[in-house]
């Protein structure tokens, strides 16, 4: 691959010709690899596959995570969808969670000065040049305080925001048959778009964090970073260094199938008590934003996208347990608003209802003393993945989709795949009680 300047990454023509040669680099590889399975036998295709595979995925990998912005963002959230993508392709597109390409040392450090006016070895006892985590917006560098602290100083790429509203550019004229028939309405790209521009203001995420280390504080197992404000800017986060190994570290330790479940269940309370008590989301759930400690302590870092919840959750339980769409069709048109965030017209919305009869019987079973219990064993529950997809799908078909839930999606979406890879057995309703408890004991919070 030829050298591509910066100018040519953070700019609407050079981010288009890097996609667009993408594409058509692997159209020739895919044509070229078709032709020649004419002269091999099954077997030789087989392998040959196999390695097509591998050479597309590593190549996309690549680019993605090369352009990183919401190009990156966008392999991260494919690698979550672990149905839907080759082996292959997972295995490459995981790798973007914490392996993205790192910007040198030198650009970084003048990257802190521009912003705080002075080299991070002026600020710091130590600072480590080099970078241990790299993400779509930003990497990461440990350093330690005149007075000791580990911190960890996260320095944003140069030109990212730019990058990010060149490719929306992209995406509004690419998808402009979807925006014009309903099934991508352009309030999602434009919600999406604020979302990750949002993102590149780090004043907002020291805002967050401050918000949920407060609101979170009652789980003692948690740990969430400590700001320092000082030495924090719109391009520049310094916080607590947050001990712990990553998602595949902890995998790869074998955790016995207790802890499993333990980690499992505490995933699914920590998600519960932001819907819940703080009605606000951590909406970025990829393994990499996850410490997992051997003790069974987890850490949760990376702020940046935060989600904040117009719902009442408990409205919307007991409209499932009480299946409040049987009663009648004014019943029915309440509940479809509250579910879709919107008024949709009803000929149309009430298609789902069958689905959410299969979706209660499943999630929100009769009788006081029946639980919830999601069991990803022996795989993922494939009844639970069959109705989520089938809701989608109608989602998609009917243009019910809702903007104000796009990054809801993608936090539940998250949380899911992290359930399934680490094969747990989690009772909702237990979750569910211990949370309802503490909401009711804890004071009214308000949204970051």
């Amino acid at each position: 691959m030829g050298m591509v300047t910066d100018s040519q990454n953070n700019s609407t023509v050079g981010r288009g010709w890097r996609l667009g040669k993408l594409g058509l680099g692997l159209v020739g590889s895919y044509l070229s690899y078709q032709a020649q399975n004419l002269l091999l036998g099954e077997g030789r295709q087989a392998q040959r596959q196999t390695r097509f595979r591998q050479k597309a995925s590593r190549r996309v990998r690549e680019e993605l995570g090369a352009l990183k912005g919401p190009a990156m963002k966008l392999g991260q959230m494919l690698s979550m969808q672990a149905d839907a993508l080759p082996e292959e392709a997972m295995r490459e597109l995981v790798q973007l969670q914490m392996q993205a390409p790192a910007m040198h040392g030198t650009l970084a450090r003048a990257q802190f000065k521009g912003s705080l006016g002075k080299y991070p070895e002026e600020i710091f006892r130590e600072f480590d040049a080099e970078s241990f985590a790299a993400a779509s917006l930003g990497q990461v560098h440990r350093a330690t305080t005149h007075d000791g602290e580990k911190v960890a100083v996260k320095i944003q790429y140069p030109g990212i925001k730019s990058a990010i509203e060149s490719d929306f550019k992209l995406l509004r004229s690419t998808t402009l048959p979807t925006q014009l028939s309903g099934h991508v309405p352009r309030a999602l790209l434009d919600e999406v778009e604020r979302g990750l521009l949002a993102e590149t203001d780090y004043r907002h995420e020291v805002d967050n964090l401050e918000f949920f280390r407060q609101g979170l504080s009652g789980l003692n197992y948690l740990t969430i970073p400590r700001v320092r404000r000082e030495w924090s800017t719109d391009r520049v986060l310094t916080m607590s260094y947050v001990e712990g190994g990553s998602f595949d570290a902890f995998l790869q330790r074998k955790p016995s199938q207790e802890l499993r479940d333990q980690t499992g269940t505490r995933l699914v309370e920590m998600y519960e008590m932001q819907l819940r008590c703080l009605k606000t989301i951590h909406a970025d759930h990829h393994p990499g934003n996850y410490l997992f400690r051997p003790d069974g302590a987890i850490g949760l870092v990376d702020f940046g996208c935060v989600k904040h919840i117009t719902f009442d959750v408990r409205e919307l339980r007991r409209g499932y347990q009480d299946r409040v769409w049987r009663q009648s069709e004014a019943a029915a048109r309440s509940f479809l608003v509250l579910l879709y965030g919107r008024q949709i017209p009803f000929r149309r919305a009430r298609r789902c209802l069958p689905l959410l009869d299969q979706w209660a019987d499943l999630l929100y079973p009769r009788g006081s003393t029946a639980d919830v219990v999601v069991d990803y064993r022996t795989g993922r529950d494939e009844r639970f993945e069959e109705l989520a997809a089938a809701h989608w799908k109608h989602i998609w078909q009917d243009k019910l989709i809702n903007p104000e839930h796009a990054f809801l999606v993608r936090a539940d979406m998250g949380l899911f795949h992290l359930l399934g890879k680490l094969r747990v057995k989690v009772n909702f309703s237990e979750v569910w009680r211990r949370v309802e408890a503490a909401a009711n004991a804890a004071s009214p919070r308000q949204k970051p």
